[in-house]
């Protein structure tokens, strides 16, 4: 077994969807970033990666490299579930977190749950995401962005 942890930040910005976990959240303002700055997925691809190894969402998908420009998270986590299986480990669970202080994500937990179990070919029991604030302290409560914490745990399956 082996384990992993990953951390994503990204700022917010005026005409830019917000996605997280897949899911497209109403809200005034998007995160900034290359891709679709989708915070919960790039943590988890990041606890994927470094618990087998691979480096993390920078090195395998570099921002400089014009393929990855607004492309969708999920279809990256896809590769990042090829990855893994053809290096023979299998997802054992996923627990992860996203720091809001707006908007609230409480509606849109379930639907970000399956969208990650499906992409990662698991069961949605697999897969677990909370949503906190940070109580109006630092840059999420401040309202200049997200971050999103993920830890998982990986079985050789070779």
């Amino acid at each position: 077994m082996r384990i992993g942890n990953g951390y994503d930040v990204h700022a917010f910005a005026t005409d830019r969807r917000l996605i997280l976990g897949g899911v497209d959240i109403p809200h005034t303002m998007g995160l900034l970033g290359h891709s679709d700055a989708d915070v919960l997925v790039h943590a988890i691809m990041d606890a994927l990666l470094g618990a087998a190894a691979m480096g993390d969402i920078g090195y395998q998908f570099p921002d400089s490299d014009v393929q990855y420009k607004g492309i969708s998270s999920l279809v990256l986590l896809d590769r990042v579930r090829q990855m893994l299986d053809a290096e023979g480990y299998g997802i054992g669970n996923i627990d992860s977190i996203i720091a809001a202080q707006q908007p609230k994500l409480a509606p849109y937990i379930e639907e970000m749950r399956r969208n990650i179990a499906q992409t990662l070919q698991v069961e949605i029991s697999q897969i677990s995401i909370k949503a906190t604030t940070t109580e109006k302290l630092g840059f999420v409560g401040r309202l200049e962005g997200i971050e999103a914490h993920a830890v998982c745990l990986l079985v050789d399956q070779k």
